[in-house]
């Protein structure tokens, strides 16, 4: 796809996404003077972590797909911990799940796109990949921290150490997306690091 903004524009749809359920969660935790975890943020982050995989695709940029692959199951895991997953209908479900599989394969798996442009993307150094891929790891992590966090509480929280990650997370991603000239991750984090150390605030406080 050579249309630039249709590409960009799925790339601000998921961040829009992304944007309103940290909105979202941070409106409630202000309301109630404390960080709170609400069902929407692990829902609209599904959806959210789709449109990012094809925006990653459509743009070869493998930093993107490897961040979104991980964090996409550890939404549903968090439904599931909060007991909202099993009131979705059976069929939806199965799409959800299976939704990003099927994506991968088609674009790799079945030869439908070189992999190798994944990783040779004339536009992006290797130098500046790595800080992509270590950008995406960091921001990857604190939602591997937050799930193993709530399956040892038995209970989907967002804890200090999530937001810590976060943050440092979202500088290298924002130092990257400057390089990268990639205006949808450099909105996004900027945004998202104004959420990230006023829930560390409310942490601290509480």
């Amino acid at each position: 796809m050579n249309d630039h903004w249709t590409i960009y524009a799925v790339g601000f749809l998921a961040q829009i996404l992304f944007s309103g359920r940290t909105i979202h969660q941070w409106f409630l935790s202000e309301r109630q003077n404390k960080v709170v975890t609400p069902t929407l943020f692990w829902t609209l982050g599904i959806i959210a972590a789709f449109l990012l995989l094809i925006y990653g695709y459509l743009r070869d940029d493998f930093a993107i797909i490897l961040g979104q692959m991980f964090m996409f199951y550890i939404y549903v895991r968090n439904l599931q911990i909060k007991n909202v997953w099993k009131n979705y209908n059976k069929y939806l479900k199965i799409i959800i799940l299976l939704a990003p599989v099927i994506l991968i394969v088609s674009v790799l798996g079945l030869g439908a796109y070189d992999v190798e442009k994944l990783f040779e993307n004339d536009n992006i150094p290797v130098w500046l990949m790595i800080v992509g891929i270590v950008g995406q790891v960091t921001f990857t992590m604190r939602f591997v921290y937050q799930w193993l966090h709530a399956e040892r509480n038995k209970k989907s929280t967002l804890p200090f150490g999530f937001w810590m990650l976060s943050l440092c997370g979202s500088v290298i991603i924002l130092a990257y997306s400057i390089f990268r000239k990639d205006p949808v991750l450099f909105v996004a984090h900027l945004f998202g690091m104004v959420v990230y150390i006023r829930n560390l605030y409310l942490l601290k406080n509480n």
